[in-house]
């Protein structure tokens, strides 16, 4: 330690008392801004931030006019076209249509019927049926709503037991349009440096979005809880699921409150039982809690002045601050009492700088190393990834200063009795020496598991793979699990894809051939009387543009049949849908004339249903619509949509300017291709960046390459045994590799520098690895059983990915923990990097 720091923490110490004050205010003031910390769930914020798909996303549902809703599937108790049944739909359908931002609510009692019985080109006009009129035949439009290419799996299962109910929300175009004003700017500071006033405006339009983001926020739990307290009412008449993103978003909230709420009780309750089994010892038990609790309050309250919101992700924090905070203190702790033991006749200011003096380099690199590993989150992409890779950055460097500050000066202010210190002298031989002994005398042993494991990860980790079913992030028995499997096995799937397909030839080609079909082609026998003329005014003024045509549709009807023969997907809805339905009802082929009169007869409730989803205003772009089966275990996202875009430029001929795939399917694949990607890499980057740290502590690129060799196969068995076991990486497992080696390594670091200090006095290897294990090697083994516990702790969650993290964190550092006993001793035993030593 440096003379000056040397002396400033001598006369910081000094006074205790006022150190205490200090992080008193400053843990009072910062509670002030405890008012400003939310949380947030929103579908964007699992998404890749500055991804064009994302961009494409949001263009494309405000050009058709797609709006938030929610799903509910009703299994009514009673046949579905009961009168029972039917009333219940109807009731639930005004009672949700009085919510506030509800703008409508769709149920099969409000789509038009097509079959029920085929309706005539000149009834259109006239309006249709719906299941509604008392004059409908049910039993027509059952057999429409099963075998009609616009509804069946759309409204009601193939059993015909289950419905669902659609909840239309009013597009908020406030949101988007502080979003929009927030995105351009963002993209403006990204490819130049913004200007005075730009600057400004970029930090208002941050602040204006995320205020209003809480508002949005405030306001969709609401509705969510409004929706279900009128399902508590009907739950007598069937089963309800709700489902949809906003339903989603708001129970992710809950799910982040009862994380937070459940892992800070946990590990607050782990730490006093642990502390109490290890030092037996009040003030060992108060001086670490009250550490662990002021670097949680103050980066909460760093959090909340810089209005980061907490995510599903980082709501891991809390523990995780206080579980890295805890590790630092017993290394403290345990070193204080062994100096207490040592040189009992010292009083507690001597001590404390001579513990201070001995582990404040070790704990600054350990620091550092978790630093490192939590930084390289921030390049995800990911927004909640990132905060939370800032979070724990600026977390574990207030870890490090906090508790630098009240155990020093704690045991000043709470100095232990003589009866503590009678406790600590008559402690048994260290139960850490088993280790030693095996390193010692197992050698062979040591080799050969370790080259098992080594050849294991490598199989494993060749086996990795980064798709995984978003249903399977919730417990089965979440409203989220049960209403997705119900939609996704009886609804025609979750997950929506759109495809969307944009004019190939220009515009004259297109009205050219449209002339020519309709003169040349036309079919009068298929029309009524009344619209026989082909020149008469019925048509007139009639252009839904190309894809519109009989030449678009067919292109269109060929996509739509190809979707519709995969697997992986369910229900497709386009303008072919609505063709074949055209086509049944005349029992003939339909030309370009029939298709102009079709669009000047269409009602408004048919064009708005069947038509403008599906179809661009100017006619030269149309969208199809496809649901993706969550539950499929065929699917894989990023091999379906590389087949996707085969298909149409191969086989259909579109160059990749004439299409766009996008919808949240492509947003959470681009998510994880770029995760699996850019953390892969980045894991490479923490190895290179630790090891020369370890080059620069040890002063020794030989020993520093010794002492990563342990994390490096503790990583490898991490991702190998994910990959062996099936577990696929995530927005959370695809981190843990890093995280792994970030704290893993600390042991590494306070066992090797303990070595050489050791090594010093008698240059014995052996000897000096016996004594390494007597003292440091108890605080490692401390400190790694409070890590692996406390991440295990993590399982507690309602998230299937924070689950994951938390044990196989917990499995790491376990494996860190054996390779820092026992691979570590045996490699310096063997390579001997300090020199030969004595025989």
């Amino acid at each position: 330690m440096n003379n000056w720091m040397n002396s400033a923490l001598s006369k910081l110490y000094q006074h205790p008392k006022s150190v205490w004050f200090a992080l008193t205010c400053c843990v009072l003031l910062l509670s002030t801004q405890f008012s400003k910390l939310h949380l947030d769930a929103s579908a964007d914020s699992l998404v890749l931030e500055g991804d064009r798909a994302l961009e494409v996303y949001r263009e494309i549902n405000k050009r058709y006019g797609s709006e938030d809703f929610l799903v509910i599937t009703f299994s009514p108790i009673e046949p579905l076209f009961s009168n029972s049944s039917l009333t219940t739909l109807q009731a639930l359908k005004e009672e949700l249509s009085t919510l506030d931002p509800v703008s409508s609510v769709i149920t099969i009692l409000d789509v038009p019927l097509l079959y029920s019985p085929p309706v005539k080109l000149s009834e259109l006009a006239q309006g249709v049926r719906y299941l509604s009129d008392s004059s409908t035949d049910r039993a027509l439009a059952k057999a429409e709503f099963l075998n009609s290419p616009l509804y069946s799996q759309l409204l009601t299962s193939d059993s015909f037991d289950t419905t669902a109910i659609q909840v239309n929300l009013t597009r908020d175009e406030y949101y988007f349009q502080l979003l929009n004003e927030r995105d351009q700017l963002r993209l403006l500071a990204k490819n130049s440096v913004l200007s005075a006033d730009e600057t400004v405006a970029l930090s208002k339009a941050e602040q204006a979005y995320s205020d209003y983001l809480v508002e949005t926020n405030n306001r969709q739990e609401k509705l969510v809880e409004s929706v279900r307290r009128i399902l508590d009412t009907y739950r007598d008449r069937g089963d309800l699921y709700l489902g949809g993103v906003p339903m989603i978003a708001s129970d992710m909230i809950d799910f982040i409150k009862k994380d937070l709420l459940v892992f800070g009780l946990g590990i607050l309750i782990f730490i006093v039982l642990l502390l109490a089994i290890i030092f037996r010892s009040f003030t060992w038990v108060l001086l670490p809690l009250t550490t662990c609790l002021v670097a949680v309050l103050v980066m909460l309250g760093v959090i909340s002045s810089l209005e980061w919101k907490l995510t599903v992700i980082s709501s891991n924090f809390v523990a995780l601050l206080m579980i890295i905070t805890l590790s630092i203190t017993i290394h403290l702790a345990v070193r204080y009492r062994e100096l207490s033991v040592d040189y009992a006749q010292s009083n507690p200011f001597e001590l404390v700088m001579s513990t201070v003096r001995f582990m404040i380099r070790p704990c600054l690199y350990t620091t550092i190393t978790t630093i490192v590993a939590f930084a390289s989150l921030v390049v995800s992409g990911i927004r909640p990834v990132i905060d939370f890779g800032w979070m724990m950055t600026i977390g574990v460097a207030g870890a490090f200063i906090v508790t630098f500050l009240i155990i020093p000066t704690g045991v000043m202010f709470l100095p232990l009795s003589s009866s503590q210190a009678t406790t600590i002298k008559r402690k048994s031989p260290a139960f850490t020496l088993f280790f030693a002994k095996f390193a010692d005398q197992r050698g062979n042993w040591v080799w050969a598991v370790s080259s098992l494991l080594l050849i294991m990860s490598v199989v494993g980790i060749l086996q990795l793979k980064v798709e995984n079913r978003f249903i399977d992030y919730f417990d089965e028995k979440t409203e989220i699990y049960q209403g997705m499997e119900v939609i996704d096995q009886k609804l025609g799937g979750t997950i929506p894809l759109d495809i969307i397909i944009r004019t190939k030839v220009d515009e004259s080609s297109a009205k050219d051939a449209q002339e020519t079909e309709s003169f040349e082609e036309i079919s009068f026998d298929a029309f009524d009387d009344e619209f026989s003329d082909p020149f008469g005014n019925a048509a007139a003024g009639t252009n839904l543009g190309y894809w519109f045509t009989r030449h678009g549709l067919n292109q269109v009807a060929q996509l739509h049949n190809h979707l519709d023969s995969l697997d992986e997907t369910g229900k497709v809805i386009s303008l072919a849908s609505l063709y074949q339905v055209m086509k049944d009802v005349t029992g003939a082929d339909i030309d370009d004339f029939q298709l102009a009169l079709i669009g000047q007869n269409l009602t408004s409730d048919i064009k708005n249903t069947l038509v403008t989803p599906y179809l661009s205003e100017d006619g030269n772009e149309t969208r199809l619509s496809v649901r993706v089966k969550e539950t499929s275990q065929l699917l894989n996202r990023n091999e379906l949509l590389q087949q996707l875009e085969g298909y149409l430029q191969n086989e259909m001929g579109f160059s990749a300017e004439e299409y766009e795939l996008t919808g949240m399917l492509v947003l959470y694949n681009n998510m994880l291709q770029s995760l699996f990607s850019s953390q892969i890499m980045t894991l490479g980057a923490v190895f290179l960046a630790i090891t020369l740290m370890f080059t620069v502590l040890f002063r020794s690129l030989y020993i520093a390459l010794i002492a990563i060799t342990p994390n490096l196969l503790a990583a490898g068995m991490v991702l190998g045994g994910m990959g062996i076991l099936g577990i696929p990486l995530d927005m959370m497992t695809i981190t843990v590799a890093a995280i792994t080696v970030g704290i893993g390594v600390d042991d590494t670091i306070h066992y090797i520098h303990r070595f050489k200090d050791e090594f010093a006095k008698d240059h014995d290897y052996a000897a000096t690895m016996y004594r390494c294990h007597s003292s440091i090697g108890r605080a490692m083994f401390y400190t790694s059983v409070i890590i692996i516990i406390g991440f295990s702790i993590l399982a507690l969650s309602n998230f299937t990915p924070t689950i994951y993290f938390g044990l196989l964190t917990g499995f790491a550092m376990f494996s860190a923990l054996l390779g820092a006993l026992i691979l570590l001793p045996r490699l310096l035993l063997t390579l001997k990097p300090l020199g030969k030593g004595v025989d």
